[in-house]
């Protein structure tokens, strides 16, 4: 009779064992990549300069014409330290940048060339 109890209860603790791993909430984890790494940062050369001038008033400086080195996706130039960043539009490596748009741009305040380019 021990024998049959202790058969009972070692098959009662499989069945509760089994049980609980049916009952077990299952995760699915898709597949994901991490890392990190570095490359250096080269920037851009700029190749042409261009300042377009107004014909009415050749103090206003109306755009800037620029080509670059290697192709852009977005280019934007400043040309008083500190002031205005003003939006360029074109492709690749011509970009057309219109400095009469927030505030018009003069040969007597410009002072520097600033442009700033992403690929």
């Amino acid at each position: 009779m021990f024998r049959s109890s202790k058969f009972f209860v070692v098959l009662l603790v499989l069945v509760l064992a089994t049980s609980a791993f049916a009952f077990a909430a299952t995760n699915t984890v898709p597949g994901t990549y991490a890392g990190e790494g570095e490359e250096v940062i080269s920037g851009y050369e700029v190749l042409t300069v261009d300042y377009n001038l107004n014909a009415g008033n050749p103090s206003n400086i109306d755009s800037v014409d620029l080509t670059l080195d290697a192709a852009a996706s977005d280019v934007k130039i400043g040309l008083v330290n500190g002031g205005t960043i003003y939006d360029c539009t074109g492709a690749g490596t011509s970009w057309n940048c219109d400095t009469t748009a927030v505030v018009q741009a003069t040969v007597s305040a410009a002072n520097q060339l600033r442009v700033i380019a992403v690929d």
